[in-house]
Order: C-alpha cells, then sequence, then structure tokens
C-alpha cells in the first residue's frame, strides 16, 4: 500500500513538475527590433535556427510542447514496466524513476523479490544499466532490459527515498524516548553506550 501511494505521489510529482516547468521558464519577451525590409534581390539563406525541427526549438526555448518527438520517452513507458535480463526472464517491474534536481533521470527503481508486490524490495539501478527499445512489430511497445540479475538485484541495498529515511529516524527516536507502561521510564542506551537510570514517580 505504502509503494503504491509512493509510486502515485511520485507520478502526480511528475506530471506536476511537467506542466510547472515552463511556466517558471518564462521570461518578458524583448522588444522587436525594427530593421528594414531586405530587398527583393538579395536572397536570405536560411539559418541552423530556423531549419530545426518544431518541437526540438520549442523545447529548448522553453514553450510549451505539442507533440512527443521520436527522441522523447514518456515516464509512463518505464514506470510498471517489466525487466528482463540477458535471459530474457523478468527480474522485477520498475517502481518509480529518479530524477536530479535541474531534470535528467539518475536511476530507475525496480521492485525485486516478493509475490504480486508482498516482501518487495526496491532497487535504484542506474539508469545507464537499463536500456529501452521499441518492437516494431508490435506497436511500438515499450521493452526495458538490463544485465543485472535477479540474485545480484536482491543482493544489492534497499533503496530508501526521503520520506523512508525520515520515517525510520522518527521510529527510532520515538522508541527510545517512549515511556513503559506505569509510569517509570525504561532505561535505553544514550547515544556514547551509556545507560539512564529510572527515576521514581513523585507522589
Amino acid at each position: 500500500m505504502k509503494k503504491t501511494l509512493s509510486t502515485m505521489a511520485a507520478a502526480a510529482v511528475l506530471v506536476a513538475s511537467t506542466a510547472a516547468a515552463p511556466v517558471f521558464a518564462q521570461t518578458t519577451p524583448a522588444a522587436p527590433a525594427t530593421t528594414a525590409p531586405a530587398s527583393p534581390a538579395t536572397p536570405v539563406a536560411p539559418s541552423a535556427a530556423t531549419t530545426a525541427p518544431a518541437v526540438d526549438a520549442s523545447a529548448a526555448s522553453g514553450t510549451y510542447l505539442t507533440q512527443q518527438a521520436e527522441n522523447q520517452i514518456s515516464a509512463n513507458d518505464y514506470i510498471g514496466k517489466s525487466v528482463y535480463n540477458a535471459n530474457n526472464e523478468s527480474i522485477g517491474s520498475i517502481n518509480d524513476l529518479i530524477f536530479e534536481d535541474q531534470g535528467g533521470v539518475v536511476a530507475a527503481v525496480i521492485g525485486v523479490g516478493g509475490f504480486l508486490g508482498i516482501a518487495e524490495k526496491d532497487v535504484a539501478v542506474p539508469i545507464a544499466k537499463v536500456t529501452m527499445t521499441r518492437d516494431a512489430a508490435n506497436n511500438n511497445e515499450v521493452r526495458l532490459t538490463t544485465t543485472e540479475t535477479v540474485d545480484t538485484l536482491k543482493g544489492a541495498p534497499e533503496y530508501q527515498t526521503l520520506a523512508d529515511q525520515k520515517s525510520a529516524t522518527d521510529s527510532t527516536n520515538t522508541s527510545a524516548t517512549t515511556p513503559a507502561t506505569g509510569g517509570a521510564t525504561s532505561t535505553m542506551p544514550a547515544a556514547g553506550g551509556a545507560t539512564s537510570t529510572p527515576t521514581e514517580p513523585a507522589k
């Protein structure tokens, strides 16, 4: 349930950041320069900027995209898809994508082990180790592969989000300061290994 909510939250953040990025990237347009019209007898050669595809030019200028280009991949093409090894065996499915602050995907979080998400472990595999191809014979269906093996991923450290790290820290702090039942405090090791002595409650 927690992983499903995390995945949904990540997808919502991805959609919101994609929709909001052009709004923040807009600048005040410069006043148009007034120039004399070119003489009809002098042909003007098109510059490299005017011959670039419209989709790439709009992406570079910060305006809205109107269609997906051939070299662009949707996060939906990754999230939820199975990842296959060299033996054509599914080793898990992608639960999340990790982006850097300034854009660019750093890793694909692959859920490995378990059954139907129960006892599953998330491993962040560097995106360079995940290969995406499209099957032209099957309606350009996305296929994800990696050189990693099931055993390698099961032995890899589990990936923890910032929320997971905070939750672990909070639960450690809470359990160390929780009083025992009956009003007496429990003896817990303090930082550095010393133990505190319980005190009698005031009567």
